[in-house]
């Protein structure tokens, strides 16, 4: 809302501004949405709970949810994970693609997300298995990818939220499959006790 006010101050229009504002009161009905989801969610850990590595791209809006996957992954259940700007895949990630290396790639529409399916392409043909988060009901972004996660259509702003809690989830259910104490992950500390 902060954003807005200062968009609001500069360029954005009222109509769009209030557009926005509605999109945002959504997104309790999104988060709704993801959490009626939980089931096949768990399905598809199971599927990628053996693996030791994984790396999450993303691209626009939805590379800071790729490191905030990648971190939650890495949290609890003591995967190495990795995130990274999709178009940055060619810069030294690529070499490590292979059969034992899953890519979680965000693959909801929007800008942008044409070049993101040509990465999953290239993640692919080395063999490396794909997990996308897709919006629901595109056909394109699954047939693409070996399993999806379906996040419902809203716009690529607000869509980082439900994107998340989907990836929280996945990480949830990973670490439960593995075994870890998600309540209580090693060395990790849940207030500030130093500076």
């Amino acid at each position: 809302m902060i954003a807005l006010k200062f968009a609001r101050a500069h360029r954005l229009s009222c109509e769009q501004g209030m557009k926005i504002a509605k999109e945002i009161e959504r997104i309790p009905e999104l988060v709704e949405a993801v959490l009626k989801t939980n089931d096949q969610i768990a399905e598809v850990a199971a599927h990628y709970a053996h693996y030791n590595n994984a790396f999450f791209i993303g691209r626009g809006y939805m590379y800071p949810v790729a490191l905030e996957g990648a971190l939650k992954l890495k949290e609890i259940s003591y995967i190495h994970a990795e995130g990274y700007h999709a178009a940055e895949l060619k810069h030294g990630p690529i070499a490590l693609l292979e059969e034992s290396m899953p890519v979680i790639a965000l693959l909801n529409e929007g800008p942008g997300q044409e070049k993101t399916l040509s990465n999953v392409a290239e993640c692919k043909a080395r063999s490396a298995p794909v997990l996308g988060v897709i919006t629901e009901g595109d056909e394109e972004a699954r047939a693409a990818c070996d399993h999806v996660i379906e996040i419902p259509s809203c716009p690529q702003y607000s869509s980082v939220i439900p994107a998340a809690v989907a990836l929280q989830l996945l990480s949830y259910h990973i670490a439960r499959i593995r075994g870890c104490p998600i309540d209580q992950p090693r060395n990790l500390a849940k207030s500030v006790t130093v500076e």
